[in-house]
């Protein structure tokens, strides 16, 4: 079939090389402010419940900056996982489907958001000392999540615009 009547013939189907589909497949239409912020929110949900928790837990304990942030950022993960499993197995999904469509959809996030929040706590000064009982400690706390949303945004509206991160979990809430 030559590319003229090719073309007719598309036309005619209502389909142009099956490009349509093709397009929407590899190029999403751009992610809107709206979406990436609530995606981020989701995010933002699990990771400062696993990074408040860590820091409470290893300060509790005593523990050095180090293993209390690694714990922090270990929890993080894992409860920013288990919020968009649970959305997932909820949909019916195998667990490890849910698995996969859940590091899918989070791992970027939540790294970026650890990395900008544990980076705000670590060059704050007298923030990594500070106690329980401090407002410092809670404040810089509070502030270092703050900007991690911030930052973390921009990078879900990329993300889900280009079908990644939070765009392959939404099919199943």
């Amino acid at each position: 079939m030559d590319h003229a009547h090719e073309h007719e013939h598309a036309q005619a189907h209502g389909h142009e090389h099956g490009h349509e589909h093709e397009h929407a497949h590899h190029h999403p239409a751009p992610a809107g402010w709206a979406t990436a912020a609530r995606a981020t929110l989701h995010c933002l949900t699990g990771c400062a419940i696993g990074e408040v928790l860590g820091m409470i837990v290893g300060t509790a304990l005593g523990w050095g900056n180090v293993a209390t942030m690694i714990l922090a950022i270990v929890l993080a993960f894992v409860f920013g996982y288990a919020l968009t499993l649970r959305g997932i197995l909820a949909a019916g999904v195998d667990a490890r489907t849910a698995i996969r469509i859940a590091l899918a959809a989070d791992t970027l996030s939540i790294a970026v958001m650890e990395l900008i929040d544990n980076g705000v706590i670590a060059l704050w000064p007298g923030a990594m000392d500070a106690q329980l009982s401090q407002a410092l400690f809670w404040i810089a706390l509070a502030v270092s999540l703050a900007l991690a949303f911030v930052v973390t945004t921009p990078v879900n509206k990329w993300l889900i615009g280009h079908g990644k991160g939070h765009a392959v979990v939404h099919q199943y809430h």
